[in-house]
């Protein structure tokens, strides 16, 4: 296993807080990438990139999910995917927005190709949760 996912993994369950406040551990990620401790802000690429700062990693230190599409390297044949870091758009895959997370699984089915992420500001928390495959735009590991 990959040893941002043990940190990633311990974080499972984490969620927004309603109202002005914001949870303790969302509010350091959004710091890590110089935004405010704003919950109602998106904070996915945050969230990776506190985990991989934690692990011994540098990330982007950019609250932009597509800021991961230039870190690191894709991965290789050889290398072990689950883990990798999984960038999706979002709206338009010509746009600035997405989505990150660490992959956790895949399919590919009657119903299309899925990709399952461990992430932040998944429907406001951190949890797993599966995304059109169709939407990706890349997969990084670390250098």
């Amino acid at each position: 296993m990959k040893p941002w996912m043990k940190i990633a993994r311990q974080k499972l369950g984490i969620h927004e807080i309603p109202g002005p406040r914001t949870q303790e551990f969302i509010g350091d990620c959004l710091e890590s990438v110089g935004l405010p401790r704003d919950d109602s802000i998106s904070w996915c690429s945050a969230f990776v990139n506190k985990v991989m700062e934690l692990a011994g990693y540098e990330g982007t230190k950019s609250g932009m999910a597509r800021s991961w599409l230039k870190w690191g390297r894709e991965p290789g044949p050889f290398d072990e995917w689950v883990g990798c870091i999984t960038i999706l758009y979002r709206d338009d895959p010509d746009g600035p927005y997405g989505h990150v997370g660490f992959l956790v699984d895949w399919k590919d089915d009657d119903s299309g190709y899925w990709v399952k992420l461990l992430g932040g500001n998944q429907a406001d928390s951190v949890n797993e949760m599966w995304f059109d495959g169709e939407r990706v735009l890349g997969y990084r590991v670390p250098i």
